[in-house]
């Protein structure tokens, strides 16, 4: 197949976007290749010009939702938005109910823990990014204490949208991502030296 000068990238991109969006909604095992192509409006066989395989597709997908992501925080914090604001973001409900759209590392954390390990290194590049921008917005700690109580927040805030996208009950859910909200506060809020 032949494509138009900038065509192969616009299509490379349109099987990342739809695989992003049904990766983080539906988990990498409960989506088929057949199904992805067939929502970005392409033939099976047209993945192949562009991804090896599936776990190659997964790849991408992780790197370049991760990349977006953090692009995403460092353009907010550059416009005010402040730790306390961001957590309140990503534990809210609309976050919660918007899994297709929202953090990957919260849609995609205990699947990834199951892929191979070229996966896994690539996953834990980009985590690393996250703890260390959250780690320079921690106050009042050495460099050590800022980068463990950024591990901790991250962790946590990825927890607890996990939980509360997993039980049905809406007030134990709600009750869940508050719970994290306050947590996360307590850990911006706290000073070591």
């Amino acid at each position: 197949m032949r494509y138009e000068k900038g065509q192969k990238e616009l299509t490379r991109a349109r099987i990342l976007d739809v695989a992003s969006k049904r990766f983080r909604g539906e988990g990498v095992a409960g989506v088929g290749l057949a199904g992805i192509m067939q929502d970005a409006n392409l033939t099976n066989g047209a993945f192949y010009v562009h991804f090896k395989s599936k776990e190659d597709l997964v790849q991408e997908v992780v790197a370049n939702t991760l990349d977006r992501r953090l692009e995403a925080m460092i353009s907010a914090a550059s416009k005010g938005q402040s730790l306390e604001e961001g957590i309140r973001e990503y534990l809210s409900p609309e976050a919660r109910d918007c899994p297709a759209e929202g953090c990957p590392a919260a849609a995609l954390v205990a699947e990834i823990a199951r892929h191979p390990e070229e996966t896994r290194t690539l996953f834990t590049g980009r985590i690393g990014r996250f703890i260390d921008l959250i780690a320079r917005s921690l106050p009042g700690r050495d460099l050590e204490t800022q980068r463990k109580d950024a591990a901790a927040l991250y962790g946590m805030m990825v927890g607890t949208l996990q939980l509360a996208r997993a039980v049905n009950d809406k007030a134990m859910s709600d009750q869940i991502l508050e719970g994290g909200i306050e947590a996360g506060l307590a850990i911006v809020r706290r000073r070591r030296v």
